[in-house]
């Protein structure tokens, strides 16, 4: 049996084989802290559990509307509105099972065999995987710890050429937790505008993981670069949702017609039930969101300032998401190694650096979705490597 070539060009997402490395572990028993998968330890908001119980009740079971039902896309253009003072209409807006999907139709749409298309190095590997399957070259851009991982203007400048199709930014970082403020988007936006042509995928996935009293600035402000703008956003992170399957974006008039049609033929629309519990989450009481998040800001502040306790850690700080990055190359490990002993020697589940790109051999992914408990349990077991 034959199978297409294409699909050697996809790769995985190592963070969920941790996961099933560390549940086997801890089900022959032995003691596991997962600082490693991306995903809130937080349980779903109860409102929007209720909600979601509420649609089946309702009998809200069969199909929706490919790109979703109307009144979730009419409350994310409300939520545009009211968060970046930007307009977008219920048309433009594609509900998805997930945010994968959008990167996954980003991709397919605006690559090919004569395309380019840029990604952070560090950065979230569906990236790079998807831009092979679709054919183009991945141009990795390096994001370097000297710039705390945001993205160099004059680095980014460097790589474009006549054949890049698409730009993919991440802010909040993943893996790394970096965040580029409103004086430096504004900065990148000055770029895009010498290179009308060029599309932009701008994964704002954690947007409403942010510390320090920063404010998300949004590529959905700048009116100059929508017509060629697609912002990837949802509820996993920030609602606790990652089970439900459930994201959102934004797209121009250019595409979307496109995009909704890759959608008919690869999942028809995403779960009616999903959708409905989507909509308490956007226009109900978010006081259980501001309370996730400042935990997550007591837990970074926690883990930054005792990794850099550590003689052969180095950390810079998250400005957002809930992930730290150190640097462990004083070890004399790679991450792959360290990672490696953190899980079957100390029972810490973490993400080497390697698995986001070929620019972090050094460093490794810790998540702090876990209880500062055990995050404090877990660096104690980290400082002995």
């Amino acid at each position: 049996m034959e199978v297409s070539k294409r699909i050697f060009q996809l790769e995985t997402e190592t963070a969920f084989a941790i996961l099933s490395k560390a549940n086997e572990l801890a089900i022959k028993g032995k003691d596991i802290i997962n600082l490693g998968i991306g995903q809130p330890d937080f349980p779903t908001p109860k409102n929007i559990q209720e909600a979601a119980i509420k649609a089946i009740k309702d009998g809200h079971h069969g199909y929706t509307p490919s790109n979703g039902i109307l009144e979730l896309r009419e409350a994310i253009c409300e939520l545009v509105l009211n968060k970046y003072k930007s307009k977008t209409r219920p048309d433009n807006v594609l509900i998805t099972p997930g945010g994968k999907p959008v990167i996954f139709i980003s991709t397919l749409l605006l690559g090919g065999e004569d395309k380019e298309i840029i990604y952070p190095d560090p950065g979230f590997p569906i990236y790079r995987s998807m831009i092979r399957y679709s054919g183009a070259k991945a141009i990795p851009l390096k994001l370097s710890e000297k710039d705390n991982f945001q993205i160099n203007i004059d680095e980014l400048k460097e790589l474009i050429t006549d054949k890049t199709s698409l730009i993919i930014i991440n802010n909040p970082n993943n893996p790394t937790g970096s965040f580029m403020n409103k004086k430096q988007i504004f900065d990148l936006i000055n770029l895009f505008e010498q290179h009308p042509k060029i599309c932009i995928l701008s994964d704002e996935i954690y947007s409403n993981i942010i510390f320090n009293n920063e404010s998300m600035p949004s590529l959905l402000e700048y009116e100059n670069i929508k017509d060629r703008l697609i912002v990837l956003e949802g509820w996993s992170k920030t609602y606790c949702m990652t089970g439900w399957r459930l994201g959102w974006s934004v797209w121009p008039d250019k595409l979307i017609t496109h995009a909704n049609k890759i959608c008919v033929n690869y999942n028809s629309c995403a779960t009616s039930i999903s959708q409905y519990a989507g909509l308490e989450a956007v226009k109900g009481d978010q006081t259980e969101v501001m309370k996730i998040v400042s935990e997550f800001q007591r837990r970074k502040d926690y883990i930054y300032t005792e990794l850099n306790k550590m003689e052969k850690f180095s950390c810079f700080k998250p400005g957002g998401a809930f992930y730290a990055f150190p640097n462990i190359s004083k070890t004399g490990l790679s991450g792959n190694k360290f990672s490696e002993i953190a899980l079957e020697e100390k029972g810490v589940a973490l993400v080497p650096g390697s698995s986001f790109g070929d620019n972090a051999s050094e460093f490794v992914r810790i998540s702090f979705a876990n209880s500062l408990e055990n995050i404090k349990e877990a660096i104690k077991r980290l400082s002995t490597i």
